[in-house]
């Protein structure tokens, strides 16, 4: 699933190239918006809200979407060569003169009206992108439930939006804890919201994202999707376990001597916390 640096990258590629003209095309491939047709219309803004995109059109009306685990939108020139997805997998068009975004693989599209966006991001805590970003509030909503384990708390996008599996594992990582550290147990709660906001700001303006600050491929992250591997900073082997409810489980990634807390088992996982 794209974290919220991608949707917030994305999301502005799809305001520079539409925003404040008209569309000539529009093409709902969704059964409940088959019949819509906006063309003629102004897109007025393309917002990101945590993993959310809200393009907003001329007549009071939005166009909700969310990426889930495969979706994406692609910008092109009309008439040029279409890449990043096939026919088949287009669920949204929406052109003008000059530029044609195509959305593929999204798992919700739907038209909603613009004053009743709350109804599908109010629920959001605060964006860790967005230019309201309140951390005070996202501490008290973390802090709200202090016995919620920290790996399922950071994924909760009610607690913070933008977080994904990504940054989640990375964070932690970073932080010396496993996910299954009890928000109570967390030694600066404050500090692992600044290291996580950090991360996201330090990628969202580049499709490739690292946490460890080196771009070669092979090593862009600590130990995320690195199982079975050594770590970078130890040479214990990554391992890997299920995490959350078992309709929302998550694969977590960790260092059981990098990283100290609890084990998926239960028991406690000695490590000398990285400074």
């Amino acid at each position: 699933m794209p974290e919220g640096d991608t949707v917030w990258l994305s999301a502005n590629r799809m305001h520079d190239a539409l925003a404040g003209r008209v569309l000539t095309t529009t093409d709902f491939r969704v059964p409940q918006h088959a019949t819509a047709d906006l063309t003629g219309l102004e897109v007025l803004e393309v917002v990101p809200r945590g993993k959310h995109m809200l393009t907003r059109i001329e007549g009071g009306t939005t166009l909700h979407t969310h990426f889930k685990m495969a979706g994406t939108w692609r910008i092109f020139t009309p008439g040029a060569r279409r890449s990043g997805g096939k026919d088949h997998e287009i669920r949204v068009i929406l052109a003008n003169a000059e530029r044609e975004a195509i959305g593929y693989r999204l798992q919700l599209v739907e038209l909603i009206r613009t004053d009743q966006e709350d109804t599908v991001v109010g629920h959001l805590g605060p964006d860790l992108l967005g230019p309201d970003w309140d951390a005070d509030e996202a501490l008290r909503r973390l802090l709200a439930a202090p016995e919620r384990e920290i790996g399922d708390a950071l994924l909760d996008q009610r607690n913070l939006a933008g977080i994904g599996n990504l940054y989640k594992t990375e964070v932690l990582f970073l932080s010396g804890l496993t996910p299954w550290t009890t928000v109570a147990a967390v030694p600066d709660l404050p500090a692992m919201v600044r290291r996580a906001r950090k991360l996201l700001v330090a990628n969202k303006s580049r499709w490739v994202q690292t946490t460890t600050g080196n771009l070669r491929r092979d090593e862009l992250h600590w130990v995320f999707e690195r199982h079975g591997r050594p770590c970078r900073r130890c040479g214990t082997i990554v391992r890997r376990a299920m995490q959350g409810p078992d309709l929302y489980d998550r694969i977590c990634y960790w260092c059981p001597s990098c990283q100290a807390g609890p084990s998926p088992s239960g028991s406690s996982a000695a490590a000398s916390r990285p400074a």
